[in-house]
């Protein structure tokens, strides 16, 4: 009865309405069959087996040590705390201290409450606004997003507009020539991350010497202006492309006009309930202007870190309440952020992972230690990324923009490093597929679009070639499963299938753990050590054997996690 009451802190329907089957007028019956379809393929429920009850012994043996094992690191006992006691921070929690290392989380934490005190700010002056003044929410956009431009980075906005103003002119003067248009807005976009990386601090006065009195002007909330850019450049991309997309598309005025007839309120209700559809939703050439762009580029619960929505979304959005922004949904997903939010301080102040990763105090610990370092730190890298997403998301939800959860999967929850994908990040993931995998050929030719794909990844991230090398990785660990994939799906029907599958789960998730661990975490370094001692040592070996098998359940556990969701009829396809 208490699990059923508090199933919305932790199931993907109430973190993600998207994911539910929902029947509209216009393809009901469709969508009747394709949700039966997916029940129908669905396998009996195996939680009360044998199978799963040696699996629940197995997990309550396990996870206990893995707990254990990661504080054991972090303790003050441990004979390399002195190495990075000095990055530690006082903690609120049961006396002990807090790591606070990590400089993206650190600024997003000890600047929430002023984020807090914003997001009640601006929804309240946007409600008191458009209650009281004839102005749309999007022109109310514009005017708000300027200002927090301004607020955020101060003179260094004058960097953005000039980038914004570039991309626009790119899709407006070469937009009869489609194609050229594209290559010179991903030419200038990807150029633009270098030009930040070298000149970001550039100086005014360089320019001309009258203007050195902005060099002398605020800087604003945010000096790093060229951080949260890349954020800014999806979007500027997005309007690009949708605009080039509709301005190259023809339509008939009855189309454009006749908004009231059947056909087209069938076609809104679609629009209501599909995400794919409102990507592709056909607006009049006049929705992109100057101003609808600006208050799309500069849209204030999204502006710093997403998730990411795509131009043709957010204008409908703008002027069509989604259903499923309900208060019980919004109420649902507050609390889910707020639980969110406490795990991580819980595990920012019993797990020093992060600093201890920072300073490679790892010497004398057991290769079951250092990869509980490194499971962990991907465990902090999730939180901290999930917890500022839900945090904007929950920000946009307020104010009727709904966007894609970010983190629909908990990083201990993936066993498929294409799925991994899908999950991970994922409104960023729609974006990638939209603007690159689909236009460069899609599975057509995946192994292309797929080093496209990651080759862009690892450079918006950073300008850096560990990065790069990471993404490559990355695709390099993809094949594998694809080929595995293509062959075993003839087995399907087989009662070995999904053990087979369990054994390719756990081996993908050491595969991933690697190149994140490499990527993220441990570095070259700490890599090679956990490496050689896995491989070198007889505790590395009999670690390995162990935690592989540890992976075959926690895999079948995930499998079946899937199937509990097909039987509600939910498919994630990740």
């Amino acid at each position: 009865m208490v699990l059923e009451k508090i199933l919305p802190l932790v199931d993907v329907e109430h973190l993600d309405s998207r994911v539910l089957p929902r029947p509209v007028k216009g393809n009901k019956k469709s969508e009747t069959t394709k949700t039966n379809t997916i029940i129908q393929n669905a396998g009996p429920s195996r939680w009360g087996s044998m199978e799963f009850k040696f699996y629940y012994l197995m997990f309550v043996i396990v996870v206990p040590n893995m707990i254990w094992a990661g504080y054991r690191t972090s303790s003050e006992h441990n004979i390399n705390y002195y190495k990075y006691q000095d990055l530690l921070s006082s903690g609120w929690l049961f006396g002990r201290k807090v790591d606070n290392s990590d400089a993206q989380y650190r600024f997003f934490r000890e600047h929430l409450i002023e984020l807090a005190a914003l997001l009640v700010l601006h929804t309240t002056i946007k409600r008191i606004v458009l209650a009281l003044c004839p102005i749309s929410k999007i022109r109310f956009d514009t005017i708000f997003g300027v200002l927090f431009l301004y607020g955020a980075y101060g003179v260094n906005s004058i960097r953005v507009l000039a980038h914004v103003y570039i991309m626009f002119s790119i899709a407006h003067i070469f937009k009869n020539s489609k194609r050229l248009a594209i290559l010179f807005t991903w030419v200038y976009g990807i150029g633009s991350l270098f030009i930040n990386d070298k000149y970001y601090a550039y100086a005014f006065s360089n320019f001309s010497p009258s203007l050195r009195f902005l060099d002398e002007h605020s800087k604003g909330l945010i000096p790093r202006w060229d951080v949260f850019y890349n954020f800014l450049l999806l979007r500027m991309i997005s309007y690009n492309i949708d605009f080039l997309n509709r301005y190259n598309t023809t339509t008939s005025k009855s189309k454009e006009e006749n908004i009231e007839s059947k056909k087209e309120n069938e076609m809104k209700e679609v629009l209501l309930y599909d995400d794919k559809a409102r990507m592709n939703v056909i607006l009049p050439v006049n929705d992109y202007n100057p101003l609808n762009h600006i208050a799309y580029i500069t849209y204030a619960p999204l502006f710093i870190a997403g998730p990411i929505i795509t131009y043709n979304d957010y204008i409908f959005q703008s002027r069509n309440k989604l259903p499923s922004l309900t208060k019980n949904f919004i109420l649902w997903y507050a609390a889910r952020f707020l639980c969110t939010l406490f795990l991580m301080e819980l595990v920012l102040h019993f797990f020093y992972v992060v600093a201890i990763s920072k300073r490679k105090a790892w010497e004398g610990d057991s290769p079951f230690e250092i990869a509980m370092i490194g499971l962990i730190n991907l465990n902090i890298i999730w939180f901290k990324l999930a917890i500022p997403w839900r945090f904007f998301r929950l920000w946009g939800l307020l104010d009727g923009i709904d966007t894609p959860e970010n983190m629909i999967r908990c990083v201990y929850n993936n066993y498929s490093a294409l799925a991994f994908w899908r999950a991970w990040h994922r409104s960023y993931n729609k974006w990638v597929i939209r603007y690159i995998y689909i236009p460069l050929g899609g599975s057509k030719s995946r192994i292309v679009t797929s080093l496209a794909v990651f080759s862009f990844v690892a450079i918006w991230h950073d300008i850096e070639l560990r990065l790069l090398l990471w993404g490559w990785i990355v695709v390099l660990f993809l094949l594998p499963e694809m080929f595995a994939t293509q062959y075993f799906v003839q087995y399907s029907k087989k009662w070995w299938y999904r053990h087979i599958c369990a054994l390719g789960g756990a081996l993908n998730i050491y595969l991933m753990m690697i190149a994140n661990l490499f990527g993220f975490c441990l570095g070259s370094d700490g890599m090679k050590k956990l490496l050689a001692d896995m491989f070198g040592t007889c505790n590395g070996l009999t670690f390995l054997l162990l935690s592989f098998g540890s992976l075959f359940i926690g895999v079948q556990l995930m499998f079946e996690i899937r199937e509990e969701e097909k039987r509600k009829g939910i498919d994630l396809k990740c």
